[in-house]
C-alpha cells in the first residue's frame, strides 16, 4: 500500500495547501437570533473549522469566509430555520491544491 504525500501532511499543513475564493454572497447564512433558545450549540461543536461563535446575549456568530463547505453545522441544527445552506458560486469556494 503506498501513501500519498498529501494524506501523510499534518493537517496544519494540509490547510496551507487550500485556497478559500470568498464570494460576495455567502453559501450559509445562520440566523443568530433563531439560536438565542438551542441549548445544545451542535454548530459550535461539530464544525470542523470552528467559525460559529457563541456570544453573551445567547446568539451565534459565524464566518463564512473560511467555511470548508462540509454542510456539518446544517446537518447537526436543531433549530427549524437557524442555518440556510446552498451550494456557492461557481469559482468560489474551497479550492484544494496539491503541491
Amino acid at each position: 500500500m503506498t501513501v500519498s504525500p498529501l494524506s501523510a501532511m499534518a493537517f496544519e499543513d494540509r490547510m496551507a495547501t487550500t485556497e478559500f475564493r470568498v464570494s460576495g454572497t455567502p453559501h450559509i447564512v445562520v440566523e443568530g437570533d433563531s439560536c438565542r433558545g438551542c441549548t445544545t450549540r451542535a454548530c459550535v461543536i461539530a464544525c470542523p473549522a470552528g467559525l460559529f461563535v457563541p456570544t453573551f446575549d445567547g446568539g451565534i456568530l459565524f464566518n463564512y469566509e473560511q467555511c470548508f463547505e462540509c454542510g456539518t453545522c446544517y446537518l447537526v441544527c436543531n433549530t427549524a430555520g437557524a442555518i440556510s445552506w446552498s451550494y456557492p458560486e461557481g469559482g468560489s469556494g474551497v479550492v484544494f491544491r496539491r503541491t
